[in-house]
């Protein structure tokens, strides 16, 4: 899959789920695939996630539009998918892309290209 169109979403809140992103991320084009990253053991939210968009376009604007916007209670961070950047990723010290050091690289290697 290309990433091409694909936006990585840092800083969202446990209780957003893949609905609640599309239908924030909805309304700037046609979204092919929607993913809200969780914990392997727990299934709770690692808080960050990925939009991609049939339209890279589509997605330029969401980023635009959303970035530093607040998405249930949280500022969210966006950025293109892969593109590098540093988040303020919650979790656990010495987990790559999850420590506080941790990159969108970190996080898009770990997670994002595997989608």
């Amino acid at each position: 899959m290309s990433d091409e169109g694909k936006l990585f979403i840092g800083g969202l809140s446990f209780e957003t789920n893949e609905d609640s992103l599309a239908a924030a991320f909805g309304k700037y084009g046609t979204i092919e695939k929607v993913d809200v990253i969780r914990d392997k053991e727990t299934g709770r939210s690692r808080g960050f996630g990925f939009v991609k968009y049939d339209n890279a376009e589509d997605a330029k604007d969401a980023l635009d539009a959303m970035n530093g916007k607040t998405l249930d209670g949280r500022a969210i961070r966006v950025d293109e998918a892969g593109k590098g950047g540093r988040f303020r990723g919650g979790g656990s010290q010495g987990q790559g892309g999850y420590d506080r050091g941790g990159s969108y690289r970190d996080a898009y290697d770990s997670y994002g290209k595997h989608q």
